[in-house]
């Protein structure tokens, strides 16, 4: 009885020895792909700055202004009026939000009903995006 209580605790401890090993395995693998994770990260935000650093040098004021005299002959460019910048809120509402006309059968007069407008449907409502001009 002594041998075989020994022998399945071996089996139990070789078990619990594979299961560990393969919990330290995985964790290895999670671990180097963190580490891979955080360079492309790292990667990423270099990238980031070296085009802000880029935009800031091909927006400086001096290098537009010099760009424009060179080639102004051939593209004409014109200071913008301060009146024709608008704000979001200024523009015409969009078609979808025009709010449809009720037609009774007693505007109607001839005893027969105007069919309605048709409602615009979801896919054919305007999407128009704005930019901040301030």
């Amino acid at each position: 009885m002594l041998r075989t209580l020994d022998l399945i605790l071996v089996g139990v401890m070789t078990a619990a020895a594979a299961v560990t090993y393969t919990i330290k395995h995985h964790a290895e693998l999670k671990l180097e792909e963190v580490h891979r994770l955080e360079a492309e990260i790292k990667l990423e935000k270099d990238t980031i700055d070296l085009l802000k650093a880029d935009w800031a040098l091909l927006s400086q004021p001096n290098r537009l202004e010099r760009l424009v005299n060179n080639y102004n002959g051939e593209l004409q460019l014109q200071p913008t009026a301060s009146t024709s910048l608008v704000h979001a809120k200024e523009l015409p509402m969009l078609k979808s939000q025009v709010p449809v006309p009720d037609v009774t059968e007693a505007k109607a007069g001839s005893g027969k009903a105007k069919p309605k407008a048709a409602v615009p449907r979801p896919e054919e409502e305007d999407l128009m995006a704005t930019g901040s001009v301030e």
